[in-house]
C-alpha cells in the first residue's frame, strides 16, 4: 500500500498560515486598500466597506457575450408561446416566438441598407418600434432612436448629425405631422421613388417607412415586410454571424433640457449588460412571469433597456398601456394585464397617486407583485412615501444612471429599507467603478462629501456620434465618464443625488443645489410654508399651473429658466 507521511506538510502549512496572519495584522490599514475600494453587489451590501469616495461593484455574475439579437433568439426558444409583448390600446400581442422573426430585418437589407447605416425610428410606443428595434440588431443597422415630440428644427438636426439613411415613422400622432415635417424639411420626397431619395440637404437619406398609411415618394411598412425574399434572409444570416458585441447598436440623443441634443453611441455590449444587472437587480433572473406596465417611452433608455432588453433577456411580459402617456390608461393596463411590477418616473408617479379615479381600480396585481421602479430624474423622498402608502407598491425601487451610461449605474434593492429608498439612489451596480470627486481639483473626496460623481467600467458608452470634442470633454483618457451630477457616497456604496454642477447657484458664498429645495418643498402637500437656511431662500417665488417639460416629463430648466428670465424681467 502506497504510504505518504503529510504530518511535514502540515506543519510547514500552518506555520505560512501563521506568518501569514502575523504579517496580515501588521499591515496599516493604508496597506489594505485593495480591501476597502470594491463592493460585492450579488446583494444589498451589509458590511461598511469602503473607506473613501471610491467603489467598484463586484459581482459572481460575469458579463454577458451576445448581441440584443442573440438574446431574442434564446428567449424564443425557451418561452416560444410566452407573450413578450402587449400593446393595449392598439390590441397588439405577440409571443417571443411571433416577435422572433426576420422579416423587418431582411426587407431593410431589401430596400438597400446595409451594416453599420443608420436607421432613425421617430414616433411614440408601438409594436412597430420595438420591431424595428430588433430589426436593426439583426441587420447591424444602427438604429437612433428620435424623440418623438421633435420638431421640424430638431428633426433636420438629428438626420444630419448621425447621417440617417431611413428614418421609420407613423404618419401622425396626435398633433404630431410626421409625414408633412419630412416634407418639409426634404420637399423632394414628393417627387422621389421610394428607396430613391436624392437631397444635397441630406446626403445620406434614401428611404421613409411609413407605419399607418401609403404617401408619395415613400415605403409602406407592408412593402418592407414583403420584401425579404430568401437571398435576403440567407444575407441577413451572415450578417448576423458576422456582428460583434462591440459594434453600435443604437444611438440615443440626450434629452436636451441643458442644450443641443448629443448622439450617445451605445453597443450590444453596453446595453444587453446594463439589461441583464438591472433585471438581476429588480429580480426577473427568479420570477420572470412577471408583467411590467412600462409607460415611460422606448425612445427613452428607461423604456428600450429596461424594458424591451430586459424583455428579450428574461423572458419577462412587457405592458404597454397607451402609444403616448396617458395616467387613465396605467391603471387600465395594471387591472386588466395583471401587471405585477410598474415602471414611471417621477412626475408619472405623482400623476397616478393623485389620480381622481385611483381607488375605482383593482390594482391588486401590482401590490402582489409590490414593486415599482421609479428613475429618470431626481425621486423625491416624500413621493416615495406617497407611492408606497397609497398605491401599496411596498417595494418601490428607485435607479440612478444617464444615457452615456446605458443608462443605469446605481439601482437600489427592492429589499431596502425605506430610510435608503427615500434618501439614496442605490447601490453600485455590477462590474462598475464609481469615484466622487471635487470638480476643481479631480480628487477623489471623503466618503459623504459632495462631488461630482465620475463613472468606468462596460456601460460607459462609445462616443457621442460624429463629435469627438464634446466626446472629450466628458470622457477622460482613463475612461471616466463625468456626469455633471453632484452627489455623496456612503460606505456601504449608496449614493445621494443632490444636484447639477450646472444648476449650482452660489450666493453669499454657500453652494446651493435646486434638488435640496425642492426636496424640502415635496414634504407638505400644500406647502403653506417652508423653513430653508436664510441663504437657500429663493429671492423670487412662482407659482405656475404646469412645467414645460420633454416627452420623459422631465422638466426642462433651461426653458424655465429662460421663460422667468422674461417673466421677471432679469433678461440682460
Amino acid at each position: 500500500m502506497f504510504y505518504y507521511n503529510i504530518q511535514p506538510l502540515l506543519i510547514n502549512l500552518c506555520t505560512s498560515l501563521s506568518e501569514i496572519s502575523f504579517t496580515f495584522n501588521k499591515l496599516q490599514d493604508s496597506d489594505l486598500w485593495f480591501l476597502h475600494r470594491s463592493i460585492h453587489v450579488d446583494h444589498p451590501p451589509i458590511v461598511p466597506t469602503l473607506t473613501t469616495s471610491y467603489a467598484h461593484g463586484t459581482s459572481s455574475s460575469s458579463l454577458l457575450y451576445s448581441t440584443l439579437g442573440q438574446t431574442l433568439l434564446n428567449a424564443a426558444e425557451r418561452f416560444p408561446d410566452r407573450e413578450a409583448v402587449v400593446f393595449v390600446q392598439d390590441g397588439v400581442r405577440k409571443t417571443f416566438a411571433e416577435l422572433h422573426q426576420d422579416r423587418a430585418a431582411a426587407g431593410l437589407l431589401a430596400l438597400g441598407l446595409t451594416k453599420g447605416d443608420r436607421l432613425g425610428m421617430w414616433g411614440p410606443n408601438t409594436y412597430e418600434w420595438i420591431l424595428f428595434q430588433f430589426a436593426t440588431a439583426k441587420a447591424g443597422i444602427i438604429m437612433v432612436a428620435i424623440n418623438p415630440a421633435y420638431q421640424v428644427n430638431e428633426l433636420e438636426f438629428a438626420l444630419k448629425k448621425v447621417g440617417c439613411k431611413a428614418v421609420v415613422c407613423p404618419s401622425h400622432f396626435k398633433t404630431q405631422q410626421y409625414c408633412d415635417m419630412l416634407r418639409k424639411i426634404c420637399p423632394e420626397i414628393e417627387t422621389s421613388s421610394p428607396g430613391d431619395i436624392r437631397t444635397s440637404r441630406f446626403p445620406d437619406l434614401r428611404s421613409i417607412i411609413v407605419l399607418d398609411s401609403r404617401q408619395p415618394g415613400m415605403f409602406h411598412l407592408d412593402d418592407v415586410m414583403q420584401a425579404g425574399s430568401s437571398s435576403f434572409q440567407r444575407r441577413l444570416q451572415e450578417i448576423e454571424e458576422s456582428i460583434s458585441c462591440d459594434d453600435p447598436l443604437n444611438i440615443l440623443f440626450t434629452s436636451g433640457t441643458t442644450g443641443a441634443p448629443k448622439g450617445a453611441t451605445l453597443t450590444h455590449h453596453n446595453l444587453v449588460n446594463n439589461g441583464y444587472f438591472v433585471g438581476k437587480r429588480i429580480g426577473y433572473d427568479w420570477r420572470p412571469n412577471s408583467r411590467i406596465c412600462i409607460p415611460v417611452p422606448l425612445y427613452h433608455c428607461f423604456g428600450s433597456v429596461g424594458g424591451s432588453v430586459c424583455m428579450a433577456i428574461f423572458g419577462i411580459s412587457t405592458i404597454f398601456p397607451s402609444a403616448g402617456y396617458d395616467g387613465r390608461a396605467n391603471l387600465v393596463a395594471i387591472e386588466t394585464e395583471k401587471c405585477t411590477i410598474i415602471y414611471g418616473t417621477p412626475t408619472m408617479f405623482v400623476d397616478l397617486v393623485n389620480h381622481p379615479d385611483l381607488e375605482k381600480f383593482d390594482l391588486s396585481s401590482v401590490k402582489a407583485g409590490q414593486e415599482g421602479i421609479m428613475a429618470g430624474s431626481p425621486c423625491p423622498p416624500q413621493l416615495v412615501k406617497q407611492i408606497i402608502d397609497v398605491m401599496g407598491v411596498k417595494e418601490i425601487t428607485v435607479g440612478y444612471g444617464t444615457t452615456e451610461n446605458s443608462p443605469v449605474t446605481f439601482f437600489a434593492s427592492p429589499l431596502d429599507n425605506l430610510e435608503r429608498k427615500t434618501q439614496t439612489v442605490g447601490y453600485i451596480m455590477d462590474h462598475t467603478e464609481v469615484k466622487v470627486v471635487n470638480p476643481s481639483t479631480g480628487q477623489v473626496v471623503p466618503l459623504d462629501q459632495q462631488g461630482e460623481v465620475l463613472i468606468r467600467g462596460y456601460c460607459v458608452m462609445m462616443e457621442y456620434w460624429n463629435d469627438r470634442e464634446k466626446t472629450d470633454e466628458c470622457i477622460s483618457k482613463d475612461g471616466w465618464y463625468k456626469t455633471g451630477d453632484i452627489g455623496r457616497l456612503d460606505t456601504y456604496s449608496y449614493l445621494k443625488i443632490e444636484g447639477r454642477i450646472k444648476d449650482m447657484i452660489i450666493r453669499g458664498g454657500e453652494n446651493i443645489y435646486p434638488a435640496e429645495i425642492e426636496q424640502l418643498l415635496h414634504t407638505h402637500p400644500k406647502v403653506k410654508e417652508a423653513q430653508i437656511a436664510h441663504f437657500k431662500i429663493p429671492r423670487y417665488v412662482v407659482f405656475v399651473s404646469s412645467y414645460p417639460l420633454t416627452i420623459t416629463r422631465k422638466i426642462q430648466k433651461n426653458k424655465l429658466r429662460s421663460d422667468m428670465e422674461e417673466k421677471l424681467g432679469l433678461k440682460k
